[in-house]
């Protein structure tokens, strides 16, 4: 199978080459393309430094929908497999990768989540993440009937069908939530496996409260809008 990392990047010089030497570290047959989401500093630079990545630099700042739908554009036109979703911060550990990958290699799941909360462990979030990640949890429930433990978690895994659905359509902004109710509309099999998550090794996350509220709002009306045009 081909295995392709999509790393979407803003300002993350500090800690993409990590990010890439440790994937090629857990995973050496996987490919990587690193999405450069607009970065004002020289994440380009450090990514292209490394000679184990393809770059693909936008001229603007698109945002996480944005960077994915370009990542997966790539993957389905290079004829990719599969697709994993890795942030650039550094939060996701690639030895988790296999855990990730095995039930869509197996053909039990089309899309596989990377979860913080299906068991316990040393992670901690943000009061604010906390209440958001609940939230989604119920309004997904509600949705769907099925419950997802950390449906705002960016370390997923999707098998071809996937990679072509998102390449045609895929959410614009805060994307991961609306992203688990447009494959469980479309009945794809959607999975979580338990991953351990790290703090970001540089910077600072750009989620404030504000935001954060912002995120709810928004996501909640969204997926209240595929509700209706799936019903309709």
């Amino acid at each position: 199978m081909k295995l392709l990392a999509i790393v979407p990047a803003y300002n993350e010089e500090k800690s993409i080459a990590h990010v890439v030497a440790a994937i090629k570290c857990a995973q050496p047959e996987m490919d990587i393309v690193i999405i450069n989401d607009g970065s004002t500093d020289y994440t380009s630079q450090v990514a292209r430094l490394t000679k184990q990545a393809t770059v693909i630099d936008l001229p603007v700042n698109l945002g996480i929908g944005g960077a994915m739908q370009t990542g997966y554009l790539y993957a389905a036109r290079h004829g990719y497999d599969i697709a994993v979703q890795i942030d650039a911060d550094g939060q996701h550990d690639p030895q988790a990768l296999s855990h990730i990958l095995e039930p869509i290699t197996e053909g039990r799941a089309d899309c596989c989540i990377g979860s913080r909360f299906l068991v316990r462990t040393s992670y901690r979030s943000a009061w604010n993440r906390r209440a958001g990640i609940l939230f989604f949890t119920w309004m997904i429930g509600w949705m769907t009937g099925k419950t997802f433990t950390d449906p705002t978690s960016g370390f997923r895994a999707v098998n071809r069908q996937v990679i072509e659905l998102f390449a045609n359509e895929y959410p614009e902004d805060y994307p991961e939530v609306e992203a688990i109710v447009l494959l469980e509309k479309q009945r794809f099999r959607v999975k979580e496996v338990s991953v351990v998550m790290h703090a970001r090794q540089a910077g600072r996350s750009s989620i404030t409260p504000v935001k954060s509220l912002y995120y709810m709002i928004k996501v909640s009306l969204a997926i209240c809008i595929t509700r209706i045009r799936n019903v309709s």
